[in-house]
């Protein structure tokens, strides 16, 4: 089993401004050996002992003098608030203290500042470790691994032949262990006394809880993670919003296509992918509505949704509900009740439909800036503890009966919409479709016919009348941290092509009725999506209008897709589709002769 463990950086040597070159040809003696069995060579000098930890110094094991502080803690301040309140009692000044109040005192301030510290560990460890010896795992990673060099001198340097070392193994992508304090969790991780979920709790770094648990995984696997990253992440980042359980981090190359021209304003359109020619397609669809005149977005509606199902004992019963949910006289009620778990959250329309006994209702909301899903199913938590005054046999099976729909297509979302309901438009001159698409408008729309309408209609298609729409949005959705689930729902879209002008130009449009996303919470708080975000200028929330972000966001979608559409249609009527994946969706690399 390959398990790789970086070696303590040695100090730095004291580098004089005539050992330049000595010191730049230390630096490049370094080779991996890929063994299994990794060995490293004896250098002429041993690396540094491993630093003192506090934990070292305490006379009982760790939790029994987290015990005794934690004890120590309330009964000192137990003790000094019974003191004083005998002192208000008997009218004696509290500036006034005994021998045992002085000593309380202390053992309250040692003991809070144990604490404080996160049971003492971190907090007295950073105060008696040097700055010099600690191991910075965010270093860059041209701060590479030196080999302690002996010393001829005070103001000279002897560097090693390259013979002498060929072995040293120097790996940045596994972070270094601590100590044997971390070997024994590894350990407690793989036997199952320690639960893997529970090491960010437990040892308060969530970079170290994730480095343990990559070592404990390939302990228990027997196969190594070396190509997968750890380093260079905000592991805090994530705890309790993103992911569970890190080991790592997957990269996607993310590309630019555009200037999107759209509705006046020019969008460079950020979308991660492992697809070639996607964005390369993208870009040039992106040109030909450029030189066009750009295309025009229009925002029809804004609404997440949530469906509970709940049951009666009869259809009578079930039915009433109905009616109540859907007379209008009581839906300024109920909005009331709905709203009130949030700022941004707004009740626009409930919507019932009935299987037997069973009662789904169809709750819709705008949601602001954020996709939505949490603000509207608290709101609909509200409103089912609301109605469970008038109608007690109620009984609730659940928060979602997949009448929603989320993150499954359904006919639902394809003729009500849910999230951002969008059209985008744009005309392409005869002279674009000539030069840049390569084709004809006729026989773009003789292909969107044949293909986006009956082709899709034949296969039963649900929301799927188009060439490639999934394909736009799911690279902006993980570009921008939004669910990649939901580009199931959200690429519902149909594609509609026609001559106009005589025959002479080209009328394009998409229809995407529920595109779901937001420009707060998720995965748009993460870095990288943050700074794609704020490329398209929707980073976060709108103060000024609450909302407009994510409309904005959604009409940026639709304009790609619509882009995507046009050039994928236009390689298809000219038959370039197989050429351009032979060119860009091929690796050249001979992977027989790949080590």
């Amino acid at each position: 089993m390959d398990v790789r463990r970086r070696t303590t950086k040695p100090p730095r040597p004291n580098l004089s401004t005539n050992c330049g070159p000595h010191y730049n040809t230390h630096r490049s003696i370094k080779t991996v050996d890929r063994d299994d069995d990794v060995q490293q060579t004896p250098t002429p000098t041993q690396p540094p002992p491993r630093p003192t930890k506090a934990s070292d110094a305490l006379p009982l094991p760790l939790y029994l003098t987290n015990a005794v502080f934690f004890t120590l803690f309330f009964s000192v301040a137990y003790f000094l608030l019974h003191r004083w309140r005998e002192k208000i009692r008997t009218s004696i000044p509290l500036h006034v203290v005994t021998f045992s109040e002085i000593a309380a005192i202390v053992c309250l301030i040692a003991s809070f500042i144990y604490l404080l510290g996160f049971f003492g560990i971190d907090f007295v460890q950073s105060l008696i470790i040097p700055r010099s010896i600690e191991i910075d795992d965010d270093e860059e990673e041209d701060e590479h691994l030196q080999l302690q060099q002996p010393q001829q001198s005070k103001n000279s340097i002897t560097t090693l032949p390259p013979q002498i070392v060929p072995n040293v193994v120097v790996d940045l992508v596994t972070p270094t262990l601590s100590s044997e304090e971390d070997e024994e969790i590894i350990k407690s991780v793989v036997s199952g006394t320690t639960p893997s979920y529970s090491l960010e709790s437990k040892l308060g770094d969530c970079k170290r809880a994730a480095a343990i648990r990559r070592q404990a995984l390939q302990r228990v696997t027997g196969r190594s993670l070396a190509g997968l990253p750890l380093d260079d992440f905000d592991y805090d980042s994530i705890l309790g919003q993103c992911c569970e359980m890190p080991v790592g981090y997957v990269q996607i190359p993310v590309g630019i296509a555009g200037p999107l021209l759209l509705n006046g304003i020019e969008y460079s359109v950020p979308m991660a992918t492992t697809e070639g020619c996607l964005v390369a397609s993208t870009n040039r669809g992106c040109k030909a509505i450029h030189v066009s005149g750009g295309a025009t977005a229009i925002l029809l509606r804004d609404a997440m949704t949530r469906a509970p199902v709940v049951r009666f004992a009869s259809i009578k019963r079930a039915a009433e509900l109905k009616f109540f949910m859907e007379d209008p006289e009581n839906f300024d009620t109920l909005s009331v009740v709905f709203n009130r778990s949030s700022r941004f959250g707004r009740l626009q329309s409930i919507k019932c439909a009935i299987a037997g006994k069973n009662l789904y209702m169809r709750f819709s909301c705008s949601t602001g800036d954020a996709m939505g899903m949490n603000m509207v199913s608290k709101g609909v938590q509200n409103v089912l503890d609301f109605l469970h005054s008038d109608f007690p046999d109620m009984d609730v099976i659940g928060i979602s009966g997949n009448f929603c729909s989320d993150k499954k297509p359904a006919a639902v979302n394809w003729i009500e919409g849910r999230g951002k309901s969008v059209v985008c438009e744009a005309i392409i001159k005869e002279e674009v479709v000539r030069k840049v698409l390569k084709t004809t408008v006729s026989a773009l729309v003789e292909l969107n016919m044949l293909k986006n309408l009956t082709g899709s209609a034949i296969a039963g298609a649900l929301g799927g009348f188009n060439a490639h729409a999934s394909n736009i949005v799911s690279a902006i959705f993980i570009a921008t941290g939004q669910d990649p689930a939901q580009n199931i729902e959200s690429s519902h879209c149909i594609t509609m092509m026609e001559a106009v002008n005589d025959g002479k130009d080209l009328h394009v449009s998409v229809t995407m009725p529920s595109i779901e996303v937001g420009t707060v919470g998720g995965g748009t708080q993460l870095a990288s999506q943050s700074a794609c975000l704020n490329l398209l200028g929707v980073k976060g929330a709108n103060q000024e209008s609450p909302g407009s972000n994510s409309r904005l966001l959604a009409t940026i979608v639709a304009g790609a897709v619509l882009a995507g559409e046009l050039s994928l249609m236009s390689a298809l009527a000219a038959g370039q589709l197989v050429r351009s994946h032979m060119k860009y969706n091929r690796s050249s690399k001979d992977m027989s002769k790949v080590v």
